[in-house]
Order: structure tokens, then sequence, then C-alpha cells
């Protein structure tokens, strides 16, 4: 049997060459190491077979140019299993994979064929960078204009000098390169070549020699008939050329499979006259002409071009204005955006410690805490004193923070103003440092260095505040006193200190000297031996260095033998009692999401402790409050996480009130990205702003391009919404550095009052246009557009509409929203001949005021009825948007506690033409269609006959059952306006 490539069209032949070409990979896969794949190594790849040195030297070439941004390069092949196995060969390669590569050849091969529309596709994703490299056949020889096209390879020879040229003629970019692959020493080849390009010279000095000669004039009537120029551009059009002008403009109407525009003329052979119907998504209507009855069509379609012309539907140059309208709409970028953006630190708790110290008077909040688990300690209430209030955002805030145990409940509260002299404010910062080094680096000598840097000059910006242990409402001054501890301090007069039961001094050694036993009480110590600071909690009478102990392979062991063999440390004071100490508590990102563990699960924190191994760091200070200040890096990340939310909320303030009713925890949700891991994110919020900034375009534009048609409209919406416009107007308003894009790192925070390194870059805070940065950060754009869509969510979910239009125009979104559309058109003087108005208004419940818009909803473009001005695709359009938006609030609204992903997915279920096609079936809506398609008729019958037990049952969901034509989605869009 023979059979003829792309002549299959039989079931059983099809199979019979599945399997021939089955057994012939099976053949070819024994002469294949199994392991054969192609990696980095191309020259071991090319001696094991796998690459020929042909196509090894076009991957080399490329790879010449991996430094170039943006490369754009066409490869082009003689033959289409060429340009398909090179498109996957450069999707595998490593190498390569920064480049995305596509393939294109004709379509006249079943050979994998592409239909001109995905062709169109390719070409747009070439010129929009999304595609960096074309595998074409001699398809793209001529009519692709590039202008950024900056190399072309022919891999296999140009078979013409014209292919040659054409080919050559891709490179559009200044500066661009042409490369041939030839065979080294293929003679033949090379004087091809040459000859090739000595023809080109030639024929550039003839063009350049005919061009310096005067033409001369043309006799012909063509060039004496009646003709539009346009005086801006030169444009013209004349008789003999507007037929197909005004064809060409038809074909780029919007379309669907069941009608395609053009133009239909009715000609009067008695009055010689002719009047010319237009397609009606086409701005103008109808023309009227009379002439000689030979030219009637020609007239007619030359006055369609002036009037087409006049209200902007064709350009200056009389093409089409559908891509320049699309370009000239979109927002100016300006310069290509930078990935590396700032990142904000909020000004409140910013200032030289200079300036800092010396205010006097100083705004106080108060941190409490309210754990919801059962613990051995309870935390003690923290000052936190800042040098101006935070604002009304900060009156009484309170969020949750995640142990492993449970939840921790925090509550910041402004408490007033408070007087603090400098001596205070030293010590305070000396203590909050001491706390907090320990705690988080857990290392004596960064402690050691953290304190002698106190004393270091230093002039630059840093985090000023301070955070002070509470007791009983009042700060615990003795507590901060202890930062301060030494042996000097320790008075020796035993009539200070009472702390045995029986009244007299108890003296304990410690590895600096003897100190009483009520200061080793609620302290801190460090143990050199094993280099740990330690919690002690109390003093153990019963256990000392003789007393047992039980390891945990069940062997027992004195305290004394303990140490010396786990330790090399020889206890001295073997009869002295031991302290009861734990490890100071772990610091982490408690905002993050985490599981609880048992109790049985948690390890014991508590050790024995022998005096003479102490070294005391901080006396007196409990295990409250160390347990409380665990817990402040992670408080004070949301503080500055809020107060950077309050700041941008001031800002949008100041062009709307109504903003003033959005809280600032749902702008921090806003600008808060899923990577942070925490409770919220901007997802949600970015659901909902997405579907207003679309219902709002929607209607913008619907409104104020009233000749423009529903693919005009879709068009320019797109570029309004798109991720490229928003990224920019967030960049314009600097909202990219407020945006959280990374989970809190404990290991960036900055405790507050350490003296910063000012060799360290990193950490070193910068000031400008009134905004203070620690550092840059590379953000995608997208993330920029989806937080601008989160606040565009935010003001809309908790201020209303009129709050998210003004951020919007605070944005520099330049629309008009108004919920009442006046749309000025012809309205019918009898819209009930065409539908039954009284019908349809009793079955959706609905009085219409212009029951015009009725039979516009529900006319298609097939129904060419000069009484009827529109088709219901400018309506759908607007529809879209608004079933779009309602139902994505709806959700919202209904369904609070849902995750961002479950909402997303809810939407996409219910906002779809499936869905909406059902809807319009149950509820009889495709009885009053107005269409004139046989085929639109025979698919619709179709389906209501064979699968009418679907309409019974849910019309929204994945159980809408079987898919409809999509005329009665667009039908159910056009009846929403």
């Amino acid at each position: 049997m023979i059979f003829f490539w792309g002549q299959i069209k039989d079931g059983n032949v099809e199979r019979i060459v599945r399997k021939f070409c089955k057994d012939v990979d099976q053949i070819f896969s024994n002469f294949i190491p199994s392991d054969g794949h192609i990696d980095d190594d191309l020259k071991a790849d090319t001696n094991s077979g796998l690459l020929s040195q042909k196509v090894r030297c076009l991957i080399k070439s490329l790879l010449n140019y991996r430094m170039v941004h943006d490369l754009r390069c066409i490869v082009f092949v003689e033959r289409v299993i060429t340009a398909i196995v090179l498109e996957s060969l450069f999707c595998e390669l490593k190498e390569l994979s920064g480049w995305k590569t596509r393939y294109m050849a004709g379509n006249s091969n079943c050979l994998q064929s592409q239909t001109r529309k995905e062709q169109m596709k390719i070409v747009d994703a070439f010129r929009e960078g999304k595609a960096n490299i074309i595998v074409a056949t001699q398809i793209l020889e001529e009519g692709l204009d590039v202008q950024s096209c900056k190399l072309v390879i022919r891999f296999d020879q140009p078979t013409n000098v014209c292919s040659f040229i054409q080919s050559r003629g891709r490179a559009r970019m200044q500066g661009s390169e042409y490369l041939l692959i030839v065979r080294s020493g293929d003679s033949s080849s090379l004087s091809k070549v040459d000859k090739y390009i000595k023809s080109a010279g030639i024929m550039r000095e003839e063009s350049q020699l005919c061009a310096s000669l005067p033409c001369k004039p043309l006799e012909s009537e063509m060039y004496s008939e009646e003709f539009y120029c346009v005086e801006s551009t030169g444009a013209i059009v004349n008789l003999s050329s507007s037929v197909s002008l005004i064809y060409f403009y038809c074909s780029r109407l919007p379309s669907d499979g069941y009608f395609k525009p053009f133009p239909r003329f009715v000609i009067d052979k008695v009055s010689n006259t002719c009047t010319m119907h237009l397609p009606k998504n086409c701005p103008v209507q109808s023309i009227f002409v009379e002439g000689k009855y030979s030219m009637l069509k020609q007239i007619a379609c030359l006055e369609a071009s002036k009037k087409l012309h006049q209200i902007g539907a064709l350009s200056d140059y009389l093409l089409p204005v559908f891509d320049e309208a699309v370009e000239d709409f979109a927002l100016e970028s300006g310069q290509p955006y930078n990935e590396e953006q700032v990142n904000y630190i909020a000004q409140e708790i910013v200032d030289y410690w200079s300036s800092f110290s010396c205010l006097g008077l100083y705004h106080c909040y108060k941190i409490s805490f309210n754990q919801d688990f059962s613990y051995e300690t309870t935390p003690n209430e923290i000052l936190l004193v800042v040098k101006s209030a935070f604002g009304a955002d900060f009156l009484s805030y309170s969020f949750s923070l995640e142990t492993d145990r449970g939840t921790m409940n925090v509550y910041l509260k402004y408490v007033g103003a408070v007087h603090l002299s400098r001596q205070q404010v030293s010590m305070a910062r000396r203590f909050q440092i001491s706390v907090l080094a320990m705690l988080i680096h857990k290392d004596f000598n960064q402690l050691t260095e953290a304190i002698s840097r106190l004393n270091m000059t230093h002039s630059n910006l840093d985090f000023a505040y301070l955070l002070l242990p509470l007791v009983r409402g009042k700060i615990d001054w003795h507590c901060v006193k202890a930062a301060v501890f030494s042996l000097d301090m320790v008075e020796l007069d035993s009539s200070e200190h009472r702390c045995s039961p029986t009244g007299k001094t108890r003296w304990m050694q410690t590895t600096e000297g003897i100190i009483c036993s009520c200061m080793l009480r609620n302290s801190i110590v460090y143990t050199p031996h094993n280099g740990k600071f330690y919690c002690i909690t109390d003093i153990l009478d019963d256990l000392n260095g003789n007393s047992i102990i039980k390891l945990k392979g069940g062997e027992t062991v004195t305290y004394k033998e303990y140490y010396s063999t786990r330790h090399g440390v020889i206890l001295r004071r073997e009869t002295e009692s031991l302290l009861a100490g734990r490890h100071l508590f772990q610091v982490q990102n408690f905002l993050v999401r985490r599981s609880f563990v048992n109790e049985k699960e948690i390890s014991t924190a508590g050790v024995e402790l022998p005096p003479e191994l102490c070294k005391v760091i901080m006396s007196p200070i409990s295990i409250s409050t160390i347990y409380s200040f665990s817990f402040v890096p992670c408080v004070m990340h949301r503080v500055e996480c809020m107060l950077l939310a309050s700041r941008l909320k001031n800002i949008l303030l100041e062009h709307c009130v109504q903003i003033g009713q959005v809280p600032a925890v749902k702008v921090l949700e806003a600008i808060t990205t899923k990577r942070c891991r925490e409770a919220f994110s901007l997802e949600s919020l970015e659901t909902l702003g997405d579907s207003f900034l679309k219902y709002a375009t929607g209607q913008h534009l619907f409104k104020t391009y009233k000749h423009h048609h529903e693919g005009m409209l879709s068009a320019m919406k797109d570029q309004v919404v798109s991720n490229d416009s928003l990224c920019h107007l967030g960049c314009n308003r600097k909202i990219p550095g407020f945006i959280r894009t990374e989970e809190f790192d404990l290991k960036q925070w900055v405790v507050p009052g350490y003296c910063i390194d000012l060799v360290d870059n990193q950490n070193f805070i910068s000031s400008q246009d009134d905004f203070y940065y620690k550092k840059t950060r590379h953000i995608k754009s997208k993330v920029i557009a989806d937080s601008v869509e989160a606040l565009i969510g935010a003001c809309l979910s908790t201020a209303g509409e009129l709050a998210a239009f003004h951020f919007l125009k605070w944005l520099g979104v330049e629309i008009n929203f108004c919920k009442d559309i006046i749309d000025r058109r012809k309205v019918l003087a009898r819209p009930e001949t065409f539908v039954n108005v009284k019908d349809l208004e009793l079955l959706l419940n609905y009085k219409f005021n212009d029951p015009s818009l009725l039979v516009e909803a529900l006319t298609h473009g097939s129904y060419q009825v000069p009484e009827i001005p529109r088709c219901y695709q400018r309506l759908e359009f607007l529809g879209d948007a608004v079933l779009d938006h309602l139902i994505t609030l709806h959700l919202y609204n209904k369904y609070p506690g849902m995750t961002p992903g479950l909402l997303t997915d809810l939407r996409s279920a219910s906002v779809n033409n499936d869905c909406y096609a059902h809807a319009a079936v149950k509820a009889g809506l495709n009885k009053h269609i107005l269409h004139a398609s046989s085929v639109l008729h025979n698919q619709m019958t179709f389906y209501l006959q064979n699968f009418g037990e679907s309409f019974s049952g849910s019309s929204f969901g994945w159980e809408a059952g079987i898919a409809l034509p999509k005329v009665k989605h667009a039908y159910l869009f056009s009846q929403v306006q």
C-alpha cells in the first residue's frame, strides 16, 4: 500500500501509518544509546553522533550572542521537519534555556501544520519579545518587519538571489548581523554566496541610479479618476482602490464561525443608484450614492472610505485603525522596567541616636500578650517608646503570632507620653541591645562587641526606639539596670541581703567571684565551659555536685562526674547547691503559619548548673520578661510593616477623603505577597481589584469610544489593565518600595540602637524623596501589578466604588466612571416588530426604558436587517465586565474566610462561557435570538435536541454540562446592559 502524506483521511489508514512510524522508531532506537541525550558538551555529543557538525556550528553561533539583551533571531531552514527538530533541540539545551524558541512553517503540509492564526500569534510573540528565536522556512523571507530583529542565520543555503536578499532584509535592527552556515571547503556553496553578494550589490547600485532619474508623468485614466486624500500624510484612496480597502476593513472587524463581515450592495439599474450596507459592528451602517452604473460600487466604497476616516475608523494612512488605536491608547512606559527596587523603612522609627536621646518627651505604646495555650511561663508587658505618635491606626491594634504550642495574641495600645532623661535612654538602649543580642545570636563574643559599640561615635541614621519591660503598668527600672550588672555593684554588707529562710545572707561562688544568692535568682548567666546562656529561675537546695543524675541511656553518675567526663571541668565546691536554669527561648519567625506540637513532643529546656561555672550577665531579670522579648523581633517587624501601610494610606488620603475609611490593615494585606507566608496575602484583594478595574475601564471605553467595535474596545481595555501598564503606574507612585516580597528573616533584622558598621552597605539606611530605605531588592513587574490591583480591591471592599475610582485617578488611570451610561444612538421606532418585548421583560423581571437595547442584545452579526443598527458585540463587551465583577464581588463578600486559591477557583468555575450559555438556555433566551446563519441554527438545534437533559441541572461550576455555541454566552453578557 502507498499513501501520500497529507492525503490521509480515513481512520484505518491513519492507524496503519502510526503503526508504521512506531515500528520505524523501534528499529532506529537499536542504534541509539539508551542513555543518549544532549547535554552541555557539544563536542562529545557530535563525536557520539547525537549532533551533526552543522547543528553544532549553529548552536555555537547562537551562544556567541548570550550577552545580547532581548535577542530576536530568525533561523531559516529549507524543510519543515528541520524547523520542528531544531525548535525541540533549542528548548532542550540548558545554555539556550533563557531564550524561548518557536518554529514556523507553511500550512500546506499536514506535518504538524499551523493555521494562519497560529502563525500570527507566533509573529506577535516575536514582536513583543515573548519569543526570542523563530526557526522558519521560506514563509518568513518576506512580509515580516520586526525592527528589533538583531540576527538572521541561514542554516540551509538560499536557493536563489531573491531568497538571499529577502531573508537578509529580515535583520531590521541597526547593527544587525546576517550569518550563513557553509561547510568548510565547499567551494561550490562559497561561490554561490559570493555570487549572491555581488548580485545584491548590483541591484543596489541600479536602484540608486534609477532613484536619481526624474519620473515621466503617468498618463492613465486611473490617475485622473476621483480620489480622497489625507492632507496630513498624503495617503490617497481612489475609485479603483476603494473597493479593496472596504473589503480589507471589513475583514478586520470582529467575527465568529457563523458569520464573516462583508459589505452588501443593492444596485438599482433604473435609477442608477446604489445602497451599500456595512456590517452591524461597523460605525457606518449604510451609504447611498448615484452615478454611472458601471462605477456605482466603486463610488459607494470611496464615499464609505471618506466617512470611515472622518469618524476615526480609518487612520490618516487610510488603514483600519484597530492596531494604531491600540498602540496610541497604550500608556507611555518611558524607560524599561528595572527590577531593582528600594525597600522603604518607616520614618517614625528612624533617627540619629544623638538626636533621639535628647528629645526628653517620648510617645509610648504598651505591648501586651495573651497566649491561647498552657505554658510554664507567661509573658510580661513591654513598653514601646518612640519619637512621635504613630497615628490613628495605632490607637489600638492587635494581631496574632503562631508558636509551636499555639497562638500568641499581641495587643498594641497607645498609653500617652513619658519624660526620659538622656541617661535613662542610654541605659534602656543598653538593656534592649543586651537582651535581644543574647536571644538572637546566643553568642558571648557578639554580645561583648554589641556593648562595646555603644561607646563608638555614630553619626548615621539608625533604628531609634526603645523597648522597656513593664511591671504592673510601670517601667521596671530595676530590670533595665540589670544590663549594667557587675560584681562591683554587689554590696557585701550582709544587712542588704536577707536571702535565706533564716534571714541570713547566702553567698555563692561564681566564675568571677562571690555573689548573693538573691542576685542569682532571676538572672541570665553565661557558662564558659560550653558557651551558652541560661535563665536562672531558682536555687535547688536539695541538689549539689554529689547528687545523682540519670543520663538518657539509663546510666547514673554524679553531677561532679558528669561535668568532669563531659566537659573536662572539675567542681571545687561540690557541696554547694545547684541552680535551676533553662535555655534561652528560641527566637524565630512567628508570623508564618506553623503546625502545633504536643506537650510530650517538646523536649525539656531545664538544666541544673553549678554556680561556680556561671558568669552573671544580667540581674535581676525575670524569665517572663525574657520570654516576652523573644517575640519582639516579630512584633516590631509587623509594626514596621503596619507603619508603611499607614504611610501609604495617608498619601492616598491627601487625594481622596473616602480612603480614610480604608483600614491600614487592609492596605497591609494589599502590599503583602504570598511569599511572605503569613496568614494573609494580596491574592484575594487582587482578584477583586482586577474585576473592578476591568469593569470601570469597560464602562469608560464603552461610553467614550462610541464608534469602536468590540475588538478594538477589548484591545484597548487589555492595554489599560495589562501588567506592564499597572507596573508603570505603580512605579510612578513609588508603590514598589512599600511591597513586601519576602518572609521575615531574623538574620536581616537590626536590633534598635546597635551601631551599624559603615562598611556594611546592606544595612546602611539612606533617604530619598522623604522616604527612608535600607537596601534594594529585585521585584518582578507582575508583583507590582498584582499589588496595584490589590490596593484597588482594598479601597473597594472597605470604602466603596468611589474610593476605588479615586485611587485609579491618583494612579493615573484617566477614566470617567459612571453607573448610568447614556449611549446616544439611533433608537428603533418599533422594537416589538423584531422581538417579543413584553415576554422578555416578564422573563427577565426587568422593565427596559429603551427596548431597542433588547433588540441589539439579541441580534447576531449575521442578521443584516437595515432597521437594526447594531449587533450584540459592544453590549457583550460591557456585560462581560459587569458579570465578572458582580460574581467576584459576590464570592468575596459571601465567603470572607475563603482562601485566595479557592476564591480564584470558584470565580473561574462561575465566570465562564459554558455556564452563561446554560443559563441562557434554561431561561429560554435562545428562542429570541435574531440570526441568519444556517450553521448556527443547525448547531443550536443539535445541542437542544440531544442534550436537553443537561439543562435541568446546575448552570454553574464543573457540573454545568455540555458545551454550547458561544453565541448564547454572548447574549447573556449583552442582557446585563
